[in-house]
């Protein structure tokens, strides 16, 4: 099966929200391949970040891909929002809502990419009947709600088990939570192909760092070490 492209997609919910505009424009021009926006509802996560009314008055900067991760339960109503409000991928996770296949249908309907979450406990089996619905699947490596967590080690081998469901479907795996430049390697190797990072790009918000932290994650993603 050939490569998927590798991409980069830092979140913005690590960006200092003061100056949310020039912060996406700063890493789209530093080489991000991906806006990850992370929507989190105090509920189904235990923080709040925004809704589509902020993403949508950022839309308008950049022609980046906007990957848009839904942590909210339940995230229908809120589909129509996400997409007309500029989101390219929509991802919602298998634990926010009893009608997954409905989800995904209506996402692929309203126009956008479907996407399907899986956080830490959750068995990648979870996803096996709705795979064909999926345009991407996404691993959480850490237990979602806040930025700044530490990559569970386990989450490789589940990799390596979304990898082996995905097979040569059309599909991206991405992965989120801990990732760094120290650990982009193993993650790709393992199987995945777009890597969300938040602090490890974002942290201290000085737009000159942004370029060489990007970089360094995706040389270490190419060199894939085990």
């Amino acid at each position: 099966m050939p490569a998927r492209p590798l991409r980069i997609a830092p979140s913005i919910l690590s960006a200092d929200f003061a100056r949310l505009g020039n912060e996406i424009e700063a890493i789209v021009d530093a080489g991000a391949d991906y806006i990850h926006v992370d929507v989190m509802d105090g509920h189904f996560v235990p923080n709040i970040s925004f809704g589509a009314p902020v993403m949508k008055s950022v839309r308008g900067l950049t022609d980046a891909v906007f990957d848009v991760h839904l942590m909210i339960a339940p995230a229908d109503p809120y589909l129509a929002d996400f997409a007309a409000g500029g989101a390219d991928i929509i991802t919602v996770h298998a634990e926010a809502g009893p009608h997954l296949h409905r989800s995904l249908q209506a996402i692929r309907a309203l126009g956008s990419k479907a996407g399907v979450a899986l956080n830490p406990a959750t068995p990648v089996a979870a996803i096996e009947h709705v795979i064909d619905l999926c345009d991407l699947v996404l691993v959480m490596s850490v237990n979602p709600g806040f930025g700044g967590q530490s990559f569970i080690p386990q989450s490789l081998d589940k990799i390596r088990q979304a990898r082996a469901l995905i097979g040569g479907r059309d599909i991206d795996l991405e992965v989120d939570g801990g990732i760094s430049a120290e650990n982009a390697g193993a993650i790709v190797a393992a199987g995945a192909n777009v890597l969300v990072a938040g602090s490890a790009i974002y942290g201290g918000n000085d737009p000159a760092t942004y370029a060489g932290r990007i970089k360094a994650i995706r040389d270490a993603a190419e060199t894939r070490v085990v």
